[in-house]
This record gives C-alpha cells, sequence and structure tokens, in this order.
C-alpha cells in the first residue's frame, strides 16, 4: 500500500467510514492506478468523509481536487488514486466493486 493511500484509508477511518476498500485498477484502464472506495451513514458524513480526506492530502502537499459533489456521491481526484465516498443506497446502486470485479482488491489490514 503506498503511503497516499494509506493517508487516505486513515483519514476515513478517524472519521467512522464503513467498508473501506482498495482496488488496483491500473492493469484495467488508464484513468487511475487505485480506487479507494468507502461509505459514510449519511449525506453528512459523507462530506465529512471527503473534506477529512482533501484536507489530508492537502495538508501533505499532494495535489486533490474534490470532483463530486451530490450528496450521495463524493469523488476525490488525487491523480494515481481516485477516492468515492457514498452513502449506502448509493454504494448498492452504483456497485463499482463489481463493475471493477477484475481489479485486484488491496488489503487494508496493516
Amino acid at each position: 500500500m503506498t503511503d497516499k493511500i494509506k493517508l487516505i484509508v486513515d483519514a476515513l477511518d478517524s472519521k467512522k467510514a464503513i467498508d473501506i476498500k482498495v482496488l488496483k485498477i491500473a492493469d484495467l484502464t488508464v484513468l487511475t492506478e487505485y480506487f479507494v472506495i468507502a461509505n459514510g451513514t449519511s449525506t453528512t458524513q459523507v462530506k465529512s468523509l471527503a473534506e477529512e480526506v482533501e484536507f489530508k492530502l492537502q495538508e501533505a502537499k499532494e495535489d486533490v481536487k474534490l470532483e463530486g459533489k451530490a450528496q450521495d456521491w463524493q469523488l476525490i481526484d488525487a491523480g494515481d488514486v481516485i477516492v468515492h465516498i457514498f452513502t449506502p443506497d448509493a454504494r448498492e446502486h452504483y456497485n463499482l466493486e463489481k463493475l471493477w470485479a477484475d481489479a485486484e482488491e488491496i488489503s487494508i489490514e496493516e
């Protein structure tokens, strides 16, 4: 796991994100190298999670853009890592894990 991914996962975990997953998609697309996917319990928590990730990345001097600002799905573009933060219903609806089923899941248990 890269330092950037660890920073993102730690930021999400510190704000009680649910079901954090890291998918390595570099072999499947030219868009980015990794997706970090998580969800909050409400639109308020989704916004808070996105703000925390954005803050921690900026603090670490990483280039970051908060792209998606929908209430139920926030997307953060950090170059080689794209972070998706959903409400539970939106995560189930978009089901990125199924869409990117061929991706390698990276363990965050460290």
